[in-house]
């Protein structure tokens, strides 16, 4: 694992920031570590990068406690870019090698990566958002770190900016970096991680490959004038999931696209259960981020 995290506790005077947190970074995931904000996460990228003291816990990376020689294997972009606006971007990275002591000699390389390499010489202060936040990932890439470790990377870009942004973190996790970002967009997870924990007001509600974390069920809504009864019935359904009894009726979850209307009617008469209502319902993602978020 590239980082370990082990009941990361965060207290402000009264305010859990963080509430025991643990859970495991892949290497080579993209690792999206996701809440609405006030939820915790910057301050978790805070602690995990030595800005910050853990109030209790530990997390290691790569098997070890962290360390400032570890911490050299990684890349940050963690607030607004932050560059002179009066110098070249090939001068800000430049300077940015020089307070690293690293990286000098890869400036071309990473200006081509983030596609900036037209725009070399022109200043700081004529790049748009998106070219900026690509800037700052350039310099998050001098030394050609394994690990990156990213903060709300597409906050504030227009959608062209943003698609930007995304392609580059896949086409970074593509040559086998490991990403770790936090965001509170549940569409920027879905889109670029493999990985996720999701967060709300310090604790941590979940967490594991995205496509188990906020899996796309299908849920089949029944009813019948008997529910005790039909509750009997479908419960020795093949296949499904999950039941769960609502007000007067009951949901049937299913994995997507797995659920057969046919099969549930058929077995439902054949076990002496008239349905007066059958119908199949989508579950988004949205929805169970927000059942995960506000339950």
């Amino acid at each position: 694992m590239v980082l370990t995290l082990n009941g990361i506790t965060k207290y402000y005077d009264r305010i859990h920031a963080l509430n025991n947190v643990s859970f495991s970074v892949p290497e080579g995931s993209v690792f999206g570590i996701l809440g609405p904000n006030g939820s915790g996460k910057t301050t978790m990228l805070g602690i995990i990068l030595d800005v910050l003291k853990a109030t209790s816990g530990t997390f290691e990376f790569f098997g070890q406690p962290a360390t400032a020689e570890l911490r050299k294997d990684i890349g940050t972009l963690l607030e607004t870019p932050n560059f002179y606006h009066y110098l070249s971007g090939e001068r800000n990275l430049a300077i940015a090698a020089a307070i690293k002591g690293k990286g000098k000699n890869d400036i071309t390389a990473v200006l081509e990566k983030v596609n900036l390499a037209e725009r070399r010489t022109s200043k700081f202060s004529t790049y748009s958002l998106g070219m900026k936040q690509r800037l700052a990932i350039a310099s998050a890439l001098l030394g050609d770190p394994g690990v990156l470790i990213f903060d709300e990377p597409t906050n504030g870009l227009d959608p062209v900016g943003i698609a930007e942004i995304r392609e580059l973190i896949k086409r970074l996790a593509g040559e086998g970096k490991t990403i770790i970002m936090a965001s509170h967009l549940l569409d920027e997870v879905e889109k670029v991680c493999t990985h996720v924990a999701i967060l709300k007001k310090g604790n941590l509600l979940v967490s594991g490959a995205v496509d188990e974390v906020l899996v796309n069920e299908d849920i089949v809504e029944v009813s019948a004038g008997n529910l005790a009864a039909l509750k009997e019935a479908v419960s020795t359904l093949p296949g499904y999931t999950a039941i769960r009894q609502q007000k007067d009726s009951l949901h049937i979850l299913y994995a997507p696209g797995t659920a057969a209307l046919e099969s549930i009617n058929q077995h439902c008469f054949e076990n002496g259960i008239i349905l007066n209502h059958l119908q199949l319902k989508k579950k988004s993602l949205e929805a169970k981020f927000f059942e995960l978020t506000n339950n």
